[in-house]
């Protein structure tokens, strides 16, 4: 056991091997070797070495991996393996792998860089020795994202000074989560925290007049808090001399109340919208698009929108339904109701190739025929191949998808899914001259769709809840597009003959076989030179321009108001579609419903579509329509979309307007409507929402409903419109309220919502 001897004989060995057993692990052994034979031995051999050892083991798996994200890279740890000589990293994009090596350390830490923010990756790590390498270890993840830096500090700070009130209101910061403000009684300070608003504007009712106060506001995410604005003063003061004179007064009977449908606040294709409102309670998947969409392949044809081609718009997946699916997933996913198109005229597209020849409609080879009732032996995936395309089954396949939450059903899981009878059917021989001809549906033929079609979906769903015709617009609901001669008094028009025979028939099934009268509405006003409202949507309007706008919406219901248009001049008088339609189904189909799903009254860049927007979900609440939903007719509807923010979270505390409408009239509706709410969750608080259509202020008296606690007011005006990029309420003051009378100071062409409680 010592270099150069001694040396003990150990063995004496016949062949040229030799193995010495029974020695000391970690012990050195020194050899040499020598040769025997009967003349002698031979000198020894070159002496060797040699330290016994175990057999070689491959490590165990490395353990306590984590994976910490950073900007484009994600470092890894895990505990160090004793004999590791190395680790290697693998990374994969899909849980599970397949894994590719990244990286071999030597330590038990790595970084991997160079990676995509936003995307998650997967890590596992195994360890390695002379022996081998061990298993990997369990599986962990990460995504890279930038850092979230400090905001830069909030500008456009403005101080409004009112009774023992100071209004503030800034240009908000994006990205920010809450705003900090901050007052001092002293310019520069020091400041003390008053408020922690998420919206860009406050109100601060802390304050006594005849005092100036100072402010500064800071914007706050996670990364911290920003420096603070610039500051900004006023002094609250009472007001003097006597209350202005009443321009308006409005009167509420508070006896007369009705429930508001929760669906009137609805969009088509709500998932497109940009910037879009919160809070949104219905979405339509309709159009033209959905006429001649086949659920089997998804396949659909764009009509007279595009080159009457077919394709894949609607959704290029091939799972069948897909289009009407995805958009109840994000229906259901962002609290809404959802209303599908179940078609009607009879051809759907056959496949994704392109436009379709309309020199001798319909050719045949490029759709494929409907037929409303199959009975049986559904399947969610039938062959493309197949002749036809079934109705039922299409409704069979989506309930099926939604296994067990019962979307058709009186009392579903979670939000309602209702079935809407195609799309403007008067008008299928212009926008679907693909597959209808030139020759318009005749309304007898129409309405024999239309009951087969109900039918057939109510065997499957009896609680179903299906919308019809949906009109075009008024030409549609009057005249059939000009197949009828009615009369404008008169029990004669389309309206009358769907009525009588949507009655008949449903007494023969046992049950309503549509639910819901349903119609367009694209306003026909003009101002004086002839131009309709739906095209007026530029930033700059005329007094005219806006006046047509502002006042459309009293086409609906106000049977004392006479617009310039081809209806009113035709009718001889008022329009009030509402009121003449709701007349007919409670003398003809008592119980039938009455919704508006498409509508859009122009002034997408203008306070005057604010206005109109507003009037009209005010308007829907107040003569009980069960649903509508606006149409975009523009890319940006700023303006329009904050129509809705008057309703719905106006604070951006996700208040909104009660469920209860309160029948209020008033002294001049030309100027001033109020819509009054109570809410059966929130006994005592009162909603209203107030709108000046004039281009002067108005002081309006609202009187006849109690009123107790502070009326909080949140304001939208041309002014503060203007410097926001999403247009919606603002902070304007809070007042004391008690008894039951309300003064308010209207500016001109505003909406605005009163929070009471």
């Amino acid at each position: 056991m010592t270099a150069g001897g001694p040396y003990t004989t150990a063995a004496t060995a016949s062949s040229t091997s030799y193995t010495d057993a029974s020695l000391a692990n970690g012990t050195k052994y020194y050899y040499v070797v020598s040769a025997l034979d009967s003349a002698g031995e031979s000198a020894n051999s070159t002496e060797k070495s040699a330290t016994p050892a175990p057999a070689a083991t491959a490590p165990t798996v490395p353990t306590n991996v984590a994976a910490t994200a950073g900007d484009k890279q994600v470092t890894v740890t895990w505990s160090a393996i004793a004999g590791a000589t190395a680790y290697h990293v693998k990374r994969a994009t899909t849980s599970g792998g397949p894994y590719t090596q990244v990286a071999a350390p030597t330590s038990a830490t790595y970084t991997d860089t160079s990676l995509t923010n936003g995307t998650s990756y997967y890590y596992v790590v195994s360890a390695v020795d002379a022996a081998g390498e061990s298993a990997n270890s369990s599986q962990v993840t990460a995504k890279p994202a930038a850092p979230v830096a400090v905001l830069a500090a909030p500008t456009g700070l403005t101080a409004k000074a009112g009774n023992a009130q100071v209004s503030l209101q800034w240009s908000g910061s994006t990205g920010a989560t809450s705003y900090h403000v901050k007052r001092a009684t002293t310019s520069g300070g020091p400041y003390t925290q008053v408020a922690a608003p998420t919206a860009a504007s406050y109100a601060d009712s802390g304050v006594a007049n005849g005092t100036v106060y100072y402010y500064v506001v800071s914007a706050v995410n996670s990364a911290g808090e920003s420096a603070n604005s610039a500051e900004v003063n006023a002094k609250p003061v009472a007001p003097t001399g006597p209350p202005p004179a009443v321009d308006v007064t409005i009167t509420v009977t508070p006896a007369s109340q009705h429930a508001i449908s929760p669906y009137i606040y609805g969009v088509n294709l709500a998932s497109s919208l940009t910037n879009g409102p919160p809070s949104l309670t219905f979405d339509r998947a309709g159009g033209n698009r959905w006429t001649a969409y086949n659920w089997q392949t998804n396949a659909s044809n764009a009509g007279s929108d595009y080159l009457y081609e077919n394709d894949s718009f609607l959704s290029s997946s091939t799972t069948p339904a897909a289009a009407a699916t995805n958009v109840i997933s994000y229906d259901q996913s962002n609290g809404m109701a959802s209303l599908v198109t179940f078609q009607m005229q009879g051809l759907v597209a056959a496949d994704e190739l392109g436009p379709v020849s309309i020199a001798l409609p319909p050719l045949l080879s490029r759709f494929k025929t409907v037929v409303f009732e199959k009975g049986s032996a559904f399947t969610a995936t039938p062959s493309p191949s197949d002749a036809n395309v079934y109705m039922d089954e299409f409704i069979w396949a989506i309930d099926r998808k939604f296994g067990g939450q019962n979307i058709f059903g009186a009392t579903p899981a979670t939000q309602h899914v209702f079935a809407q009878l195609d799309n403007e059917p008067e008008l299928w021989n212009s926008t679907h001259l693909e597959i209808q001809g030139s020759k318009t549906v005749t309304s007898d033929a129409y309405i024999a769709k239309t009951i087969a079609l109900a039918t057939a979906l109510k065997k499957q769903f009896p609680n179903l809840v299906i919308f019809g015709p949906a009109h075009f617009g008024f030409y549609g609901i009057y005249a059939w597009n000009g197949e009828l001669s009615p009369t404008p008094s008169g029990n004669n028009w389309f309206t009358d003959k769907y009525l009588a025979a949507i009655k008949a028939a449903s007494a023969s099934f046992g049950r309503p076989l549509v639910d819901v009268y349903d119609f367009h509405w694209y306003p026909e006003a003009t101002d004086s030179a002839g131009a309709r409202v739906t095209g007026l949507n530029g930033a700059v309007l005329t007094d005219d321009q806006v006046q047509a706008i502002v006042q459309s919406p009293r086409s609906l219901w106000d049977n004392t108001y006479q617009e310039k248009s081809w209806i009113a001049q035709g009718l001889g008088g008022p329009i009030d579609i509402l009121g003449r339609l709701q007349a007919k189904i409670a003398a003809e189909n008592p119980g039938m419903k009455l919704s508006i799903t498409e509508y859009n009254n122009g002034g997408a860049q203008h306070i005057a579509g604010t206005i109109a927007q507003a009037d009209n979900l005010g308007v829907f609440g107040a003569q009980s329509l069960f649903a509508a939903n606006m149409w975009p007719l523009q890319a940006n509807e700023t303006y329009l979309l904050a129509g809705f923010r008057a309703y719905r979270n106006f604070d951006g505390a996700n208040h909104s307007f009660g469920d209860t409408s309160i029948t209020a009239t008033s002294s001049n509706v030309g100027n001033v409507a109020v819509y009054v709410s109570t809410d059966t969750a929130r006994p005592g608080r009162v909603v209203m929402v107030a709108i000046n259509r004039s281009t002067s202020t108005q002081v309006t008296a609202i009187n006849g409903q109690t009123l107790t606690g502070t009326a909080h007011l949140f304001q939208m005006t041309a002014a503060s419109a203007k410097a926001q990029g999403v247009v919606q309420p603002v902070a304007a003051g809070s007042q004391a309220v008690s008894g039951a009378s309300l003064t308010l100071s209207l500016p001109a062409l505003s909406v605005t919502t009163v929070d009471i409680y």
